[in-house]
């Protein structure tokens, strides 16, 4: 049996800087600019298809909430304390990853608006990540909405979506909303090739171009083709 289990190449080589991610410029040089002004929204909207780097920007964000390598919020977590560590692995203590399809219920909310009083307990702030929040019920909303409306100073919530038109319009205005984009081919393709580099492998441009293209713009979705 090896030693080393295999790690999928979308896992292995996600990205750990807002630099890194792929094709979502405006997104990543905004949310930059908003760090270093110190003008942190308590809630943000991510929104676009799958794969494209949703949650990836999302953990990216949370490590330049809570890098300890720095006094304050840097736009460039250090990536190796260990805040920054626990987050990129997923289990930080103040970086809770909440899955909307499976806690869509009031009670799940009620839950975390309890928790959400609570200082956090290694980092500057509280990253509340909903992914597929649009799959909340009505009543989970509401709950979802008081909180927005008067969140404490240590919290922040990043919901995520891929259908947009699901989420009430009073939680959208209470966000700040940030549209990712499909990746184009060219991207796609330079991804790609400085994956299999690093791998220290080989493909033909017309390989990773018929790929590219049947990704349909999505990250994950080339890389796992790719593997």
């Amino acid at each position: 049996m090896a030693d080393d289990q295999y790690l999928v190449l979308a896992r292995k080589w996600r990205p750990q800087a807002f630099e890194s991610v792929v094709g979502q410029d405006h997104i990543t040089r905004t949310l930059k600019n908003a760090i270093t002004s110190g003008r942190i929204h308590h809630a943000f909207l991510f929104i676009g298809s799958r794969g494209i780097g949703k949650t990836t920007t999302a953990r990216i964000l949370a490590k330049a909430l809570n890098c300890l390598e720095s006094d304050k919020p840097t736009p460039e977590p250090c990536g190796e304390s260990s805040n920054c560590t626990s987050i990129a692995a997923g289990n930080n203590l103040d970086v809770i990853e909440i899955d909307g399809a499976s806690n869509n219920g009031v009670d799940d909310v009620r839950e975390l608006r309890d928790n959400i009083r609570m200082m956090p307990t290694n980092g500057r702030y509280k990253v509340y990540m909903i992914d597929e929040v649009h799959q909340l019920s009505v009543g989970a909303f509401n709950a979802l909405l008081k909180t927005l409306e008067e969140p404490p100073p240590h919290a922040v919530f990043i919901l995520a979506t891929t259908e947009a038109h699901k989420i009430p319009a009073t939680i959208v205005s209470r966000c700040q909303r940030y549209d990712f984009r499909r990746v184009p081919i060219p991207k796609l393709i330079e991804l790609l090739r400085n994956i299999l580099d690093k791998e220290g492998l080989k493909a033909t441009d017309e390989a990773l171009h018929a790929i590219a293209r049947a990704a349909e713009g999505g990250v994950r979705d080339s890389e796992s083709i790719l593997d």
